[in-house]
């Protein structure tokens, strides 16, 4: 008898058949394709990320569902065009899984967490070598958030030692890429103020790295306090029965300092 597991993922798999399904399923699900599904599948994975930031664990299982019914949306067209199937899926990463742990699966000695990391790029190495992707570079998602991506791409060129050598070597770039973008400033051009601006978030996301800090996190962090300030702003405005629209920038910058004021304590 299977397990609940076994038994709800069945009926899932069962489900997302039935909404493909040509002569009774739903014409919206049965119009979908890889690519037009693929922005849900990233959404979904920032709302389970934004559950557990919030430390929403009662909605978590909901949203860590919706992220596995995308998979399940995924593996179902594949099926169709006679690719993959749901059990090719589960079988990759199972044994992917078990490639890269040895010290628990295999013969390999028990590894300290470095030792452990360090087998674990030689092993992706390999991986991406099988695949014939060449280059340092190699493999690292074109579709991941620019920071992120660009965490990525310097973490990996670091790994063959083209780096800064530490946090303060950063922020002097930082100050150089700022110089060169305030020099732009007069011209205008947005092609090259483009350029600049792209240079400085890039050299951030390198601080972060350094730092040992997310740098998708940090943005995120400071997206909330922002929203969180300014709503504090439109709360002591409202008090007064007036609207950001009807305030001064200095009248809102003092309630911003004081709403600053506030959350520190």
């Amino acid at each position: 008898m299977p397990s609940t597991a076994e038994a709800e993922l069945r009926r899932l798999l069962d489900i997302m058949a039935a909404l493909r399904d040509k002569q009774r399923g739903c014409p919206w699900d049965r119009e979908q394709s890889f690519e037009t599904i693929a922005p849900y599948t990233i959404e979904e994975a920032y709302e389970v990320a934004d559950a557990i930031a919030r430390r929403d664990f009662s909605s978590l299982p909901d949203e860590l569902g919706d992220l596995l019914f995308q998979v399940v949306y995924h593996a179902r067209m594949a099926e169709e065009e006679g690719r993959f199937a749901f059990a090719d899926v589960a079988a990759a990463i199972a044994d992917k899984m078990v490639r890269r742990h040895p010290h628990v699966f295999g013969e390999a000695a028990a590894r300290s967490a470095a030792a452990q990391t360090h087998a674990w790029e030689v092993q992706k190495r390999a991986e991406r070598a099988a695949r014939a992707e060449h280059g340092t570079l190699a493999g690292v998602p074109v579709a991941l958030p620019a920071l992120t991506r660009a965490e990525k791409l310097t973490a990996r060129a670091a790994r063959v030692g083209f780096d800064w050598p530490d946090a303060a070597a950063v922020l002097d770039k930082l100050e150089e890429e700022a110089a060169e973008l305030r020099a732009e400033l007069p011209e205008a051009d947005p092609a090259r103020l483009a350029d600049e601006v792209g240079d400085l978030l890039f050299v951030l996301a390198n601080l972060a790295r350094k730092l040992r800090l997310d740098p998708e996190a940090c943005l995120r962090a400071a997206n909330e306090k922002f929203a969180r300030r300014f709503g504090a702003v439109e709360a002591a405005l409202a008090r007064e029965g007036r609207t950001p629209a009807d305030a001064t920038l200095d009248e809102m910058e003092a309630a911003w300092q004081a709403a600053k004021a506030a959350e520190r304590g």
